[in-house]
């Protein structure tokens, strides 16, 4: 049966001829605002079509008449920050490392420069301040490093890395695996555990730790010191303070006696330029633990860590 339109006496509106128990729909016309309003937003979506980039492709998008792209304002951006930079990086580049501090300006804006690159390449293993992850990544605000604290040792770490195997100017210090491989029994392990918490002041002096002395003497001290305080010359940490990376207790010095963890930092010669190593180096001298002294002679790196052999 064919739908019957009629004009509604109320309102002098068409109906549209449908009904639901005697209620019956009006077709009312849109206002004439809404319709050109959608009119004037078919004609703003087909010029963003053909100004801006629009339509996905497989590898890319149609580029739009105007070239438009949010990553080729990014770069404009960064092109106009590296240019309002450029002097002072400049400075810092021209400058010796270790005559920065005494340039207390060039030695802040370099601060603040490797604070950025440090906040974009270390925070995943060190944490935002520095402070490390126990049992995983060392401190570097503490007063513990394995080659030394100064700026020039600081900045060799940064460029060569911790045993990067295909780098020949890596840092690289092996502790044997005293355990794994058999040099020492388990008996003798636990001996040398007992001397090191002894000299750490963990423990009181006891048979075993008298044991554990002869064997540290013969195994150890060649590396660590006769008395445990640390080799900066091997990257071998002080064995006598309260400061370490994958801890001092029992369980955790016998695990690394056995068998040491050998971590690996990687080099950033390859990733970063002069400068930005340069300011990171600052940046991670000024986080509380940098040292006054001159770097090694031959060897030097930061290392900012426990006393467990390992980085």
């Amino acid at each position: 049966m064919a739908e019957q339109k009629r004009i509604d006496e109320a309102t002098g509106t068409s109906t549209v001829g449908h009904e639901w128990d005697g209620i019956e729909e009006l077709d009312t016309p849109m206002p004439r605002w809404w319709l050109w309003t959608l009119y004037a937003t078919i004609v703003w979506g087909l010029g963003y079509v053909i100004l801006y980039p629009a339509w996905p492709m497989l590898n890319s998008a149609t580029e739009g008449v105007l070239g438009w792209s949010s990553r080729g304002d990014l770069a404009k951006e960064m092109d106009a920050d590296a240019k309002r930079r450029a002097p002072i990086v400049d400075a810092i580049a021209a400058t010796p490392l270790t005559d920065l501090p005494a340039r207390p300006d060039l030695m802040q804006a370099a601060v603040q420069g490797g604070g950025a690159a440090f906040r974009v390449h270390c925070v995943q293993c060190h944490g935002a301040g520095g402070a490390g992850v126990k049992k995983l990544y060392p401190s570097l605000t503490d007063d513990d490093w394995l080659w030394g604290g100064d700026l020039a040792t600081i900045e060799y770490t940064v460029t060569h890395g911790i045993r990067n195997p295909d780098h020949k100017e890596t840092r690289t210090s092996q502790m044997p695996a005293f355990g794994r491989d058999g040099i020492l029994d388990a008996a003798q392990i636990g001996d040398v555990v007992s001397y090191v918490r002894t000299i750490s002041r963990q423990e009181k002096s006891s048979m075993s730790s008298t044991r554990g002395a002869a064997l540290f003497a013969d195994n150890c001290a060649v590396c660590h010191g006769a008395g445990g305080e640390g080799g900066r010359q091997f990257g071998a940490p002080k064995l006598t303070d309260a400061i370490w990376l994958y801890g001092g207790d029992r369980d955790s010095l016998t695990a690394t006696v056995t068998q040491p963890r050998n971590g690996v930092m990687p080099r950033w010669n390859n990733r970063l330029d002069p400068v930005t190593i340069k300011m990171l180096s600052t940046y991670v001298y000024s986080l509380g633990g940098g040292e006054k002294g001159p770097a090694p002679a031959a060897e030097g790196a930061v290392e900012g860590q426990g006393a467990d052999g390992q980085p």
